[in-house]
């Protein structure tokens, strides 16, 4: 199959978070299983800074904005360990900025998001048809590529090249919906007859989002039981009713590791490698990163990580709250991340409070990251809403066993630790359910015993080490999907 692979990040392009990870992984999987793949992102400043070899296609697309028109240039470069064809839409008013989403200073979203993702959905189709691509499906990632579905369905629908594509729409979380005044619809050029409460409109609002779920021909997410959960009322976001209308075209599937990048055996990354049968290596890296955090070494001690945006949705609110009681259990944590301020100050205080015992960096840092996976023994997700999550796989293949929430991707890749897992030897984590803070301490309390045993202890963690989440198998499922697309298009026509 010929896959276009539309993305609004892309590592190592441009990133702000797990999607871009996943935007830079999976295309180059699913190319090694037969198929061409290109994906499309715009110019954006960080991807003229990010060191690729990145070169001026010399075709330029045009696209109507309005009573303007708007025009752009087509780069391209090649993903890295893959020779996946990568294609950058370049306009410097809408893409030379600081940041990707939202103005550097005051972190709201840039005023004209709507018609800088109008511009990328139609300019992406546009370079298909001048660089003679002919997709068979085009594969659209968040709401910023929400539209590209409704383009392929109505104004691209006939003597275009991407006129017989199928698409795919997945949803990495369903909380970031592109919502819009509903006067920019005169931005996308769609027929306001589109502007109903069945396709874009969502409570008064322009929904990209929205669109993507209505119009693509078959929908996913990126775990199953995040594709169950936006079916409910509490984490459907108000899109409940349309994802269980498109229930029987909802598909989950959980993301992978690329694990040339994420494997303690290769990482350069962290200051001693090991394996799953010799951990003195773990060893190594823990003293350094304890080391490195101005925290003293204490014989006996677990070490935590957190490696998060610092937000509720994170599980913040509640880890708040029990933070005093889980220091009061001994344990040492090590935080990097980033987010809203009152968390920056509440865990910038508890540093000040609690000097032996945590240290927070504020920032991110993608070494430090490598280091806290290698470094620490147990590894805290303690999430309100999660729809896959990444570290948890990261940290099962690095032997820090997870404590997790049973939400989304969560419940889907990490085995609670009780006495029957852990006999049969399937358990590799701790996993609460109700989200309060007193499950998430209880979490960590039974952890902490089970540490005391050495003997149970390394069962977890062999388990753990021993999972295989990498995109492989990932990748796979996507291309069943895609095909399930081709089907369903063929049938209806």
């Amino acid at each position: 199959m010929n896959i276009v692979y539309m993305s609004p990040e892309v590592t190592p392009f441009a990133k702000t978070g797990g999607l871009a990870d996943v935007a830079g992984s999976l295309p180059g999987f699913i190319a090694e299983l037969g198929h061409t793949v290109t994906v499309i992102l715009p110019f954006y400043r960080r991807a003229r800074q990010c060191g690729q070899e990145i070169a001026d296609t010399g075709k330029t697309v045009s696209v109507p904005i309005m009573d303007r028109i708007v025009t752009g240039r087509v780069f391209e470069s090649r993903l890295e360990r893959s020779e996946v064809r990568v294609l950058l839409i370049g306009n410097d008013d809408y893409y030379d900025r600081e940041e990707l989403y939202v103005e550097p200073e005051t972190r709201a979203d840039y005023r004209d998001n709507c018609e800088r993702f109008v511009f990328l959905s139609r300019a992406a189709l546009e370079a298909v048809e001048a660089l003679g691509i002919e997709p068979d499906v085009v594969h659209c990632n968040d709401w910023q590529t929400g539209l590209v579905p409704v383009y392929v369905k109505t104004l691209y629908a006939k003597g275009r090249a991407a006129s017989r594509a199928r698409t795919l729409f997945t949803v990495h979380n369903l909380g970031y919906q592109g919502l819009f005044w509903h006067w920019d619809m005169k931005l996308t050029g769609l027929d306001w007859e589109l502007f109903n409460w069945r396709q874009l409109e969502f409570y008064g609002k322009l929904s990209f989002l929205k669109g993507g779920l209505v119009f693509a021909d078959v929908l996913n997410t990126v775990s199953r039981r995040y594709a169950k959960e936006i079916q409910t009322e509490e984490f459907g976001c108000g899109l409940e009713g349309v994802l269980i209308k498109r229930s029987d075209d909802l598909y989950g599937i959980v993301n992978g590791v690329d694990y040339s990048v994420w494997d303690p055996e290769l990482d350069d990354l962290i200051p001693a490698k090991y394996f799953a049968d010799d951990l003195s290596g773990k060893a190594a890296c823990k003293k350094a990163l304890l080391a490195s955090q101005n925290l003293p070494e204490r014989e006996g001690t677990p070490l935590l990580g957190l490696i998060s945006r610092l937000t509720p949705q994170k599980g913040f609110d509640i880890l708040g709250i029990a933070l005093d009681d889980i220091m009061a259990l001994g344990v040492q944590m090590v935080l990097l991340g980033t987010g809203d301020k009152k968390y920056h100050d509440l865990f910038a205080a508890a540093a000040q409070k609690y000097p032996d015992q945590l240290a927070v960096n504020l920032t991110f840092d993608n070494r430090l990251a490598h280091e806290i996976e290698a470094g620490c023994d147990m590894f805290l997700m303690p999430s309100h809403y999660e729809p896959c999550g990444l570290n948890q796989l990261y940290s099962l293949k690095y032997g820090a066993v997870p404590v997790v929430r049973a939400a989304g991707g969560l419940a889907d890749t990490v085995v609670d630790c009780d006495p029957e897992t852990l006999s049969a030897g399937t358990a590799t984590g701790f996993v609460f359910e109700r989200y309060n803070p007193v499950e998430l301490l209880i979490a960590i309390e039974r952890a902490v015993e089970t540490y005391a045993r050495p003997g149970d202890w390394e069962k977890v963690i062999a388990h753990g080490m021993a999972q295989d989440w990498s995109w492989r198998r990932s990748a796979a499922e996507y291309v069943a999907l895609y095909e399930k697309a081709l089907a369903k298009g063929r049938g209806s026509a």
